[in-house]
């Protein structure tokens, strides 16, 4: 969810892995272990939970989150929990990152001491102020000092044990001096409007006196005074109201004016509490991926886009003339199957240069119509002398750290504009005529190979779902005992029912698997294809690396991962307990194993076990029936792609709904409900597995909107509007309401009666909150959310994705300028490869050259529209504005920076 800013867009997500926590404390009972689990909090809001490790001091979680964070935010914090069956579940401690801080950490394994936590430093929100400090005349004709403090409202105050019931007190303190007033209570709200003044008189009544707003005697104690503000959670609890946040302000600070008025973030309290000592409470592993994207326009990006974008077309030359023109000469059928770039390589500059083909261009470009093919453009010629190698795409690949970081943004692109396929096809040719063993093709961590598994990532997640969830589901319900290795067997374990249970699970996997050829994505497939070609032409003496060069990505890039680690592809909401996840293991090492194709299969086990248990699969019919399977996904043609629909779990979890309305008569209160959407239906029941209560139709969804605060005075609030009436539903967090929302929205983006317009408030006694309209039929006031594409997998945003590019060009700056010394180097120098060189790929060193100076180029003009950009913000931005409050330590570090670059510039 962006964040609009005059003409710029600003996206925030953020990249978690979890890994461990060591040296906790022990618990003090006899036991001495613990229960732990750990959350991942946006400040006080909780966004994700991990599974709960059992009987652990130090326990490995090894979870994966990923979210885009749909509002502003000061911590990123991490809480250690202890579960209590009994009672509230203790927090151990917490690990606390500041935003500004979070860049320090970037996608680096960080171990973290876990801190203290305490009531009094839990604090989030802002509060707006207006402060006056006014002479008044007295009757008798003296002048006293009086300070107005108008307290209008505060945002983001935390939610405290489900509810948030906010008050403020306001303290006027000094040495000798204490007086306190409080604001009424606002019920059920976490963004309260108070608009109360209080006041306070500072100084003694005195004899008029121009030269000082203070009485003489009294200024050394005013200047000592404070207004302070506490916000407060009014609790029933029998242990006292909850604090929230203090704000504290010198009175000497309005010495300068008589009035001032701005929003402040709300800041922890310090009661003088030792806390304990770091290494008493253990400590964290994390790596966390911050990232900021702020996008301009499209038409920023053009330049950049288009050269990127160009690296799908460098093997594509115009078919068409060429075929006309070796027909005409060589007065012969020509195959146009096998009418490539490759076959005409070392031909291609003799017949650019034969002025025939120059008259033949001239005669297609007269009389035959443009509709039937592309203008005649040398451009598309010079794409197929320059290798792929020369592009701005492989670049890109070649100056990251780590081919991943390319990848990811390079496929999300292609993939928006539809040209993945080519691309693919272009840098994984190049790979193969590069590769000397036909048994290693595709086996590194290559831009091809990582390149390929984004899209397998991207494209293939409800194929997963449909072939792998149910079963995977069932492992981690059932716990059978599947351990094969002797010397891993628990007391009471039969070894020969362990082998055939794990026996049947592969064979169903299996099954499953190779049977799913007709359900394997369009775009899977076409690569598939394009890999297969060229893997068979590069080495046509061996007949199997037209399966291997497949397998090596569907089984052991694609099914063999995900069923290692079903939490990474969505399989499964956390990591599996020890047990799951060993029978995870074994099943795919034989998944894996069985779909290689390799000759001497049980070679490739270490463990004697596990090559004992392949024999059960060592028949022909399992290699058929991979082979089968390959074929079918890597054929052209391979099958009509009307393909059967059936429902696809796309979200499922417990929300909290009000009634619909849908009986006569009874009262529309709000309960706990299991919600699960397919692409069919949107139902709810009372717990997971029971009947549904209610089934929406997927084309009875009109519109799906964030609902208002005020309605219900609830959070996270969204809207599922039908027909004949409306379903509020109330999410756990803000970032599970934005993923509801968004899948909502996609899976209904089709339906041909979609609201253009909507009530962002509900129909309370009578009346829409929102536009007073009194007719519950009344057509909304608000445009709906829209623009979001159909296809629920490939939602991307192309200039995003251009932006992250550019990002990491600016980043890796210095080698693309290294690269551009080795093509300097390579031209003029004919020797032995330069070592400091080595590392770069270049075929084509003017080419390549070329492609270099105009990334550097684009890069350049980006680079000034952002500075630019940050000149204006920087003038237009008040400092305590309701953006920018004041305690905004990112804000204040841009302001030095931007006062350090005015000063450098001067």
């Amino acid at each position: 969810m962006a964040v609009e800013e005059e003409g710029l867009r600003v996206f925030q997500s953020v990249r978690i892995k979890i890994g461990e926590a060591k040296n906790l404390p022990t618990y003090p009972g006899p036991n001495k272990m613990r229960d732990c689990y750990c959350t991942v909090n946006l400040d006080q809001e909780e966004v994700f939970r991990t599974k709960i490790v059992e009987k652990s001091l130090c326990p490995f979680y090894g979870e994966d989150f990923y979210c885009e964070i749909p509002r502003s935010f000061r911590h990123l914090s991490f809480y250690i929990f202890d579960r209590d069956v009994f009672r509230r579940d203790s927090i151990i401690g917490k690990v606390a990152i500041q935003k500004e801080d979070l860049q320090k950490y970037h996608n680096r394994d960080t171990w973290f001491q876990l801190q203290h936590v305490d009531a009094d430093s839990e604090v989030q929100g802002k509060v707006h102020l207006e402060l006056r400090l006014s002479e008044v005349i007295t009757d008798t004709g003296v002048i006293c000092h009086k300070l107005a403090t108008r307290v209008l409202e505060c945002k983001g105050l935390p939610i405290v044990n489900g509810q948030c019931d906010p008050y403020a007190t306001v303290t006027l303190a000094g040495p000798y001096r204490s007086e306190a007033k409080k604001t009424k209570v606002k019920k059920k709200t976490n963004n309260p409007q108070f608009d109360e003044v209080f006041y306070f008189e500072v100084t003694r009544p005195c004899s008029y006196n121009k030269k000082s707003h203070f009485d003489i005697e009294d200024a050394d104690e005013v200047d000592k005074m404070e207004i302070r503000v506490d916000l407060w959670n009014a609790s029933n609890l029998k242990f006292g109201d909850e604090f929230l946040g203090e704000l504290r302000l010198p009175l000497k600070c309005l010495r300068q004016s008589s009035s001032y008025e701005a929003w402040y973030f709300l800041q922890p309290r310090d009661n003088g509490n030792k806390s304990l000592k770091p290494d008493d409470l253990g400590s964290l592993r994390l790596n966390v991926v911050y990232t900021e994207d702020h996008v301009f326009s499209s038409d920023y990006y053009s330049p950049l886009r288009d050269l990127l974008l160009k690296s799908a077309d460098v093997e594509v030359i115009y078919l068409l003339l060429l075929f006309v023109y070796l027909l005409i000469i060589l007065k012969a059928p020509i195959n146009i199957c096998h009418f490539t770039s490759e076959v005409l390589e070392l031909k291609l500059p003799e017949i650019l240069a034969d002025p025939f083909f120059f008259v033949l261009e001239t005669f297609m470009n007269l009389y035959i119509p443009c509709a039937c093919f592309h203008p005649c453009r040398k451009d598309l010629y010079l794409y197929a002398l320059m290798p792929v190698s020369a592009s701005a795409a492989h670049v890109l690949g070649e100056v990251c750290r780590e081919k991943q970081e390319a990848a990811i943004p390079l496929v999300r692109l292609f993939l928006h504009y539809g040209k993945i396929v080519p691309f693919i096809s272009a840098i994984a040719n190049a790979e193969v005529k590069r590769t000397q063993d036909p048994n290693t093709i595709f086996r590194g961590n290559s831009l091809t190979s990582k390149c390929i598994d984004e899209t397998m990532k991207l494209a293939g997640m409800h194929y997963l779902q449909v072939t792998l969830k149910p079963i995977i589901d069932e492992i981690c319900q059932l716990h059978k005992p599947c351990e094969i290795d002797p010397v891993k067997l628990k007391d009471g374990e039969n070894l020969e029912n362990n082998r055939e249970n794990l026996r049947q699970y592969v064979d169903r996997i299996f099954t499953v698997i190779t049977k799913s050829g007709v359900s394997c994505p369009t775009v899977m497939c076409d690569i598939f294809f394009s890999l297969r070609e060229s893997a068979a032409k590069r080495f046509q003496g061996d007949p199997d690396v037209r399966y291997t060069a497949v397998s090596s990505f569907i089984f052991l890039r694609f099914f063999a991962p995900a069923i290692l680690s079903p939490n990474l592809f969505q399989l499964t909401p956390h990591h599996p307990d020890p047990q799951t996840s060993r029978t995870l293991t074994l099943i795919s090492k034989t998944i894996q194993t069985l779909g290689s194709l390799s000759k001497s299969k049980s070679a490739s086990f270490k463990e004697s076990y596990m090559a004992t248990f392949y024999d059960y699969f060592n028949e022909q019919k399992y290699a058929d029936a991979v082979k089968n399977f390959l074929d079918l996904i890597s054929s052209s043609g391979r099958r009509d792609h009307k393909s059967i629909e059936q429902p696809i779990l796309l979200k499922e979890g417990f929300m909290i709904k009000r009634a619909q309305g849908r009986k006569r008569f009874g009262m529309k209160n709000f309960k706990k409900r299991w919600f699960r959407l397919t692409n069919h239906e949107f139902t709810y029941q009372k717990s997971k597995g029971d009947h549904p209560l209610c089934s929406i139709p997927i084309e009875n969804i009109l519109a799906v909107e964030k609902l208002e605060e005020e309605s219900f005075k609830m959070k996270n609030m969204f809207q599922v509007i039908q027909p004949e009436r409306v379903l509020y539903i109330q999410a756990n967090n803000c970032v599970e309401a934005k993923d509801w929302i968004d899948i909502l929205t996609k899976v209904s983006q089709c339906n041909k009666k979609r609201l253009t317009v909507y009530h962002p408030s509900a129909y309370l006694n009578g009346h829409w909150l929102c536009c007073k309209a009194t007719a519950d039929n009344t057509p909304g006031c608000t445009p709906c959310t829209g623009g979001l594409p159909a296809n629920i997998q490939l939602d991307i945003d192309g200039d995003r994705e251009t932006e992250r590019i550019y990002s990491l060009f600016n980043l890796y700056m210095p080698k693309l300028e290294k690269m551009q010394e080795a093509c300097g180097s390579k031209s003029v120098y004919d020797g032995p490869e330069q070592e400091e060189y080595s590392t770069f790929i270049i075929d084509d060193p003017k080419e390549t050259y070329k492609t270099l100076k105009q990334v550097i180029d684009g890069v350049g003009t980006l680079e000034q529209e952002h500075a630019q950009y940050k000149r204006d913000k920087f003038k237009k931005t008040k400092y305590g504005s309701q953006e920018h409050p004041i305690g905004d330590k990112s804000f204040q570090s841009y302001i030095r920076q931007q006062s350090e670059i005015s000063a450098h510039s001067i």
